[in-house]
């Protein structure tokens, strides 16, 4: 059995240091430890998991999400849960419920369980007090990287906002109103809307405010009246697919058909948005295979000690039938 002197012989350093960096806590440089993490990768060191009062006895990963019930998330956690079973580890899951404020007590919680590493969907991780805490290898899902956490797993919202309002811009709207999740409670709905504003720059239209509502209850009870009042859109982007719906249930409350009166547009290729009539233009996200993807380059990360990096996968385009040429 490796012992915790034969890795910090091997990594040079204090007994103290090892027993740091492969709990988590307290702190240590960067190259500290990856020194510690290689040493024991190196030696075959495994940690042993503490049983709880299930009796577990086997490795597991903490997963935190917004929302375990919208189906972006649900296929990540899937992805995630694929590749780890295949690595004979467990998945503990909590969710901030898009709550910024909630997302400290609930990497607390996982942590508790003392797992072999953290992947993380933050609703700003360059604001998250969550990542101020010393963490075991940590993979961010859906966040960009930040300086202390640079291993993550994403798609260009920015571009992803940027294409999509460009299609609707070419079926000659000018009008284009962009209604999302409330900013602060995700940062790729912001990322997706300072994308929709340049390309509206680009087109010589004004970029509308955007319509910011709760991502928790807000898209069953969505008002367009007031807005559709003030604004007139001729189209409008919704920050997902479960908003898109809202949108166009909401227009249909005020007596308007969508594409006839107004286009819409969503993110994320969610499969229900593809059974609706008529079916919805939409932005496709990898979700599953970015779960996938996190989950592999945490294991590299935490038992193999690999390089942190960031990778970014592709979107896609769906010509959906929800966006029609303004005469």
């Amino acid at each position: 059995m490796v012992t915790l002197q034969q890795i910090a012989f091997h990594a040079g350093c204090s007994l103290a240091t090892v027993s740091r960096v492969l709990k988590g806590e307290g702190t240590a440089s960067d190259e500290m430890v990856r020194r510690v993490r290689r040493a024991a990768a190196e030696l075959g060191y495994r940690p042993k998991s503490p049983a709880s009062a299930g009796g577990r006895n086997r490795p597991v990963v903490g997963v935190l999400v917004p929302s375990v019930t919208n189906p972006v998330f649900a296929a990540s956690l899937a992805g995630i849960q694929h590749r780890l079973q295949a690595a004979k580890h467990g998945v503990l899951i909590a969710q901030s419920n898009y709550d910024p404020g909630s997302e400290t007590a609930a990497v607390g919680a996982l942590l508790e369980q003392r797992p072999t590493g953290l992947i993380l969907t933050l609703c700003n991780a360059e604001t998250s007090q969550a990542l101020s805490a010393a963490l075991p290898p940590t993979v961010l899902l859906n966040n960009r990287p930040v300086a202390r956490f640079p291993a993550a797993v994403t798609v260009d919202n920015h571009r992803a906002g940027y294409e999509i309002t460009r299609h609707i811009l070419q079926h000659r709207h000018s009008r284009i109103l962009f209604v999302s999740g409330h900013f602060a409670s995700s940062d790729r709905a912001r990322l997706r809307y300072e994308g929709y504003c340049v390309a509206m720059q680009e087109a010589s239209c004004e970029p509308l405010p955007a319509l910011e509502i709760p991502f928790v209850d807000g898209y069953e009870h969505l008002e367009l009246s007031e807005t559709m009042e003030q604004h007139r859109p001729t189209a409008i982007i919704a920050s997902n697919d479960l908003l898109a719906l809202g949108v166009i249930a909401a227009l249909r409350r005020e007596g308007l058909m969508v594409p006839g009166d107004v286009s819409v547009a969503g993110f994320d290729g969610i499969a229900i948005s593809r059974l609706i009539a008529p079916s919805l233009t939409t932005v496709a996200m990898p979700d599953g295979d970015m779960g996938i993807a996190a989950a592999a380059m945490l294991l590299d990360i935490a038992e193999n000690a690999g390089e942190c990096r960031h990778l970014c996968l592709h979107h896609r385009l769906y010509l959906g039938a929800t966006v029609r040429t303004v005469p």
